[in-house]
């Protein structure tokens, strides 16, 4: 009886100490987030430095200052790496529109290979809403050293409107 009892009690020490190793390691899980977070990283630092397809296009938006001169409106805009030639600038009630796209020719070389190739087509637009009429017959628009800069006269407020007899 006494040789039963000591194997009972060894099984539940095994039981016990087998328990004890199954509870969570926290650290254990860290280590596991730690080594996920490194993997997320290196693929994004692949996908980063990979070569990007010459028929890819990047569109994006345009930085635009308003300004509310007394007389008149000035949008200043910045567009670097464009031509004259490039750059659209459409007025069309009280919305201004600036569209610029660049397609940079893709020659290459059969003595060179390239290791790394960003230049490309690119297209960027930005509608601005102004917030009065704009006399459109004295806009103008200068580009310089990748600065566009649209001077836009205010229209005088229109006297002699239209009475409405209320019924």
């Amino acid at each position: 009886m006494v040789a039963v009892t000591k194997w009972f009690i060894l099984l539940e020490w095994i039981v016990l100490v087998g328990t004890m190793t199954k509870r969570r390691n926290p650290f254990r899980e860290l280590e596991r987030l730690f080594e996920q977070m490194q993997e997320n990283v290196e693929e994004a630092a692949t996908q980063w430095t990979a070569e990007p397809s010459t028929e890819t296009a990047t569109t994006g938006s345009i930085r635009v200052d308003l300004e509310d001169r007394d007389t008149e409106f000035v949008v200043t805009a910045e567009l670097p790496g464009f031509d004259r030639k490039d750059i659209d600038v459409q007025l069309t009630d009280q919305t201004l529109q600036i569209q610029a796209d660049r397609n940079t020719e893709m020659k290459s070389n059969a003595d060179s290979e390239y290791i790394r190739r960003e230049r490309y087509h690119a297209s960027v637009s930005r509608s601005i809403r102004l917030p009065e009429s704009v006399d459109s017959d004295g806009v103008t628009a200068k580009y310089t050293n990748g600065i566009l800069t649209i001077e836009m006269p205010k229209r005088d407020p229109e006297t002699g409107g239209t009475q409405i007899e209320v019924e």
